[in-house]
């Protein structure tokens, strides 16, 4: 195949767009602008817009994973400390978690988030997934997209990745990963181009920008263009709406436009931290986004993060960039000064995430009236 077999993590803006949003942080006018050109919304529980809360199940499967072997993976924590409580949680199923080898070869294939293109080969990453879940019969890659491009050029570059190697990939075995903008450039792809939809398992959203981030009201895509500029940056401005795909009124109008297929399943992981995980660097957009509802994750508030109609994993007690980006192991300096609460079990939460994946999937398999 010619996808990228080792595999990478994205970031949601990277260090140099961060510090451009943070320049506009302390702005005196509303985050969110006066329209009445947005879509009607309402904001309700969970269950009464379609999403399965699933909540108990996967928790136990993450605290089987830490109990079994999370002490031997990085960042192990005790977990309930990985998981934040938000509300009422469902119970659990009660069964036992299945820790040995996968049934299913189902590959897990990541979508970055904004500007990773850019900011790789400064991370310089080696490989933090892979070799975990390779060991349990998961395989997993990267999917190259532009770092600075919008939804619609990024979901074309899906398409085609998945289409050129169609001879290679199992009918129904790819679960798609988005992280942050990752996320609705998978929407995207699965809305756009049907052809796909046979070779896909599953869609997952992690600390996924569903619908959008009020930071992108206030950021630019010239700030945002910055990120060309970093330190090995290796990327070009794409087609330049990066910024403007992000924004909620965007975001949300596409949802209200779109409605996604049904022929698969959709699952959500949403970072929602105790306000002593959010790094340094990051408090102060977490307090900007604070104005509208301090239930979020510095880049992202919780309830935008979620696909209509999907099945709840879980809420992720770290900040936006811990749960997927390890920018302290790669560069301590900055970890120690400013990406302070980057540790986060992320290796051991892969893990969980595709075996409750695989599980979810066969339950409704054997259940037909489950999908």
């Amino acid at each position: 195949m010619r996808f990228t077999t080792t595999l990478h993590v994205p970031i949601h803006l990277g260090l140099a767009a961060s510090v451009a949003i943070l320049l506009t942080a302390c702005s005196s006018k509303p985050i969110v602008p006066y329209t009445t050109d947005a879509a009607p919304q309402a904001l309700l529980p969970v269950t009464r817009v379609g999403i399965d809360d699933q909540r108990g199940r996967f928790r136990e499967v993450v605290c089987a994973v830490m109990e079994d072997h999370g002490r031997e993976l990085p960042h192990y924590r005790p977990c309930d400390e990985v998981l934040v409580q938000v509300g009422k949680e469902p119970p659990g199923t009660g069964e036992p978690v299945d820790l040995g080898t996968a049934s299913h070869k189902l590959t897990a294939a990541f979508v970055p988030g904004v500007g990773w293109e850019c900011i790789q080969n400064w991370m310089n990453y080696q490989n933090e997934f892979a070799e975990h879940i390779g060991q349990f019969a998961y395989n997993s890659f990267i999917m190259q997209v532009d770092g600075l491009s919008g939804t619609a050029n990024n979901a074309r570059q899906i398409r085609d990745a998945i289409l050129a190697d169609a001879d290679e990939i199992e009918p129904g075995s790819l679960v798609l990963i988005g992280y942050s903008k990752g996320a609705p450039d998978i929407l995207t792809a699965v809305v756009d181009y049907p052809e796909i939809l046979p070779y896909l398992a599953a869609v997952v959203s992690v600390a996924g920008a569903v619908g959008g981030s009020p930071l992108a009201y206030d950021a630019t895509e010239g700030q945002l263009d910055l990120l060309r500029h970093a330190p090995g940056g290796d990327c070009s401005s794409g087609d330049g709406k990066g910024v403007e795909s992000l924004r909620p009124s965007v975001r949300q109008d596409w949802l209200n436009e779109h409605p996604l297929p049904e022929e698969i399943p959709y699952y959500s992981l949403v970072t929602y931290p105790l306000p002593d995980r959010i790094s340094s660097i990051l408090k102060v957009t977490h307090k900007k986004l604070s104005q509208i509802d301090p239930r979020n994750d510095s880049q992202v508030l919780f309830y935008d993060q979620l696909i209509p109609g999907s099945t709840l994993m879980g809420y992720l007690n770290a900040d936006h960039w811990a749960a997927a980006v390890p920018i302290a192991e790669e560069h301590p300096f900055i970890g120690r000064h400013f990406v302070d609460k980057n540790d986060f079990p992320r290796t051991a939460i892969a893990e969980a995430l595709m075996r409750f994946v695989e599980e979810d999937l066969a339950r409704h398999k054997a259940s037909p009236a489950l999908q």
